[in-house]
């Protein structure tokens, strides 16, 4: 090999080995600060793109879970109302059915009166406040003061779109008891509790007794009670007592349907959360770094490195040799 003082070429293979693993170590260093392999399109394009598509899809598939939390939390809230109201469904019922053991007492029976009309307000006041965000499934419209803006619950259940509405169940209350759903009230109208509630406001007046009570008598064996104290004239009191019944099980009607959303709603709960999960495993499998192999790697280059700056220092004194030839 001859000597020169223009071309060193050793100095060069040595430099630019030298610069290939400063190159390895600054990106393996990046990679261990960092926590990724791919931290950037330069790194990898091809899995950097795919990895940011799939960062979309988690992004998306997280809203989507937070729609699912919505939506049960509002299911959750009608249900928890319906339970409520079913209670004091009962506490109604023994007060209608004890109507027979008042006659001929108009005092009692206007007492008894203010008491069922108490319990039937009880069951529009939670029914109102069952509101979440604006959403109330169970009363009768939105003009009621207190910030419904709609009866139905709408929200999406899939990554593409998917969507499911629940229907407020006016209807499905109406119908039970005859009521009109277009002109009810309350929600205590749509049982056939009570008549023309005032939107939002309390019921004045119920279907079982009037304000005053008085001329109510019992029939043959005690199981008619007419006069003018009813609210519709006459009637059996085991129809009275039916009305309520109707309103009970109308109650465990929608009760059952919002299980049913409920289980639908959980369902794609676990699943959103499974996909979220999946998603995020596979961007890390293209992007994040493996750590330990990271390590050993810098480890590994560490030295080299040193190798390196070594072999450059020793070629570069290559020139110094030459001197030692024209002493």
């Amino acid at each position: 090999m001859s000597l020169s003082i223009n071309t060193n070429v050793n100095s060069m293979i040595a430099l630019e080995n030298l610069s290939s693993t400063q190159s390895q170590l600054s990106q393996t260093q990046n990679a261990i600060s960092t926590g990724k392999k791919v931290s950037s399109a330069s790194d990898n394009p091809a899995s950097y793109g795919i990895a940011s598509q799939i960062n979309n899809d988690i992004s998306g598939q997280n809203t989507v879970n937070d729609g699912l939390s919505y939506a049960s939390r509002i299911n959750t809230t009608a249900s928890s109302a319906l339970a409520s109201i079913g209670s004091v469904l009962d506490n109604l019922r023994g007060s209608v059915t004890s109507l027979g053991q008042h006659v001929g007492d108009p005092s009692s029976l206007s007492s008894l009166n203010d008491t069922i009309t108490g319990d039937i307000n009880q069951i529009n006041t939670i029914a109102r406040n069952s509101t979440l965000q604006g959403v109330n499934l169970l009363t009768a419209g939105t003009g009621d003061g207190l910030g419904i803006t709609t009866n139905n619950l709408s929200f999406v259940t899939g990554l593409r779109g998917e969507t499911q509405t629940t229907s407020g169940f006016a209807s499905v209350f109406a119908a039970s008891s005859g009521a009109d759903a277009s002109k009810a009230g309350s929600l205590s109208d749509l049982l056939g509790l009570s008549k023309t509630t005032t939107m939002g406001g309390d019921a004045t007046a119920n279907v079982f007794v009037t304000g005053s009570g008085n001329s109510i008598a019992l029939a043959t064996a005690g199981t008619q009670v007419s006069g003018s104290g009813l609210n519709d004239g006459t009637k059996t009191l085991a129809s009275l007592i039916e009305i309520v019944s109707k309103a009970k099980d109308s109650i465990s009607n929608v009760a059952g349907k919002l299980g049913a959303n409920q289980q639908t709603i959980d369902t794609m709960s676990s699943f959103g959360q499974v996909t979220s999960d999946s998603l995020t495993a596979a961007g890390g499998a293209l992007t994040d770094a493996d750590m330990a192999s990271e390590s050993a790697k810098q480890t590994s280059l560490q030295t080299k490195q040193s190798l390196g700056i070594k072999s450059l220092s020793i070629s570069n004194s290559q020139s110094q040799n030459i001197l030692q030839l024209f002493q």
